[in-house]
């Protein structure tokens, strides 16, 4: 088996500090390097929201279910990855989002316009290790978005942070149903 790790959206917005942080995104942060500068895949991958003007992703007055706050616009420093990342260790990077949503880093591409998912096929990836913020949305779509292409997906969860309790566990719940295999347990501190 071919494998790779896709590490999700580990960006300044999304952390302690930033204009939409998940609690214990910092730390997931170190982790991840820790990890995968210790742990041997064929590939590494991140993905990163670049958003230019999403449309009504963002909103004055948001209602965190299909709108937010702006952030990680591209260009500032909400949209680059945190500091404790170790993004050196990433093969490429696909940016998503410019004029949409984009919870998914399938929806993203690298710098060439080539998208994830055929970026993984061309190398021959078959199973992937999904890790990064947040659990319970780019995450969880992303990894389901994995399965629903036919790679064997795991997510480690000791290496994801969630958003909120409710919202993790039912985005775990749906992973689960869809034949992801789930690792650990996601940092929740909301």
């Amino acid at each position: 088996m071919t494998n790779a790790l896709i590490i999700v959206d580990v960006q300044n917005d999304f952390c302690e500090g930033g204009s939409l942080a998940v609690s214990g995104g910092a730390e997931v942060a170190a982790a991840i390097s820790r990890h995968a500068a210790t742990h041997r895949y064929d590939h590494v991958v991140a993905t990163r929201d670049f958003h230019v003007d999403p449309g009504p992703h963002f909103a004055a007055e948001p209602d965190y279910v299909d709108s937010w706050p702006a952030h990680c616009v591209a260009g500032t420093p909400g949209a680059e990855f945190h500091p404790a990342l170790d993004d050196s260790l990433a093969e490429e990077v696909f940016s998503k989002g410019a004029h949409a949503a984009a919870y998914s880093g399938f929806e993203g591409a690298a710098p060439d316009g080539t998208p994830l998912g055929r970026w993984l096929a061309d190398r021959g990836v078959d199973s992937v290790d999904v890790v990064g913020i947040a659990t319970d949305h780019c995450v969880r779509a992303t990894a389901l978005d994995a399965a629903a292409g036919g790679l064997a997906v795991r997510v480690l969860l000791d290496l994801t942070a969630g958003v909120a309790r409710p919202t993790t566990d039912a985005a775990l719940a749906r992973l689960r149903a869809a034949g992801v295999v789930l690792s650990g347990e996601p940092v929740v501190r909301a």
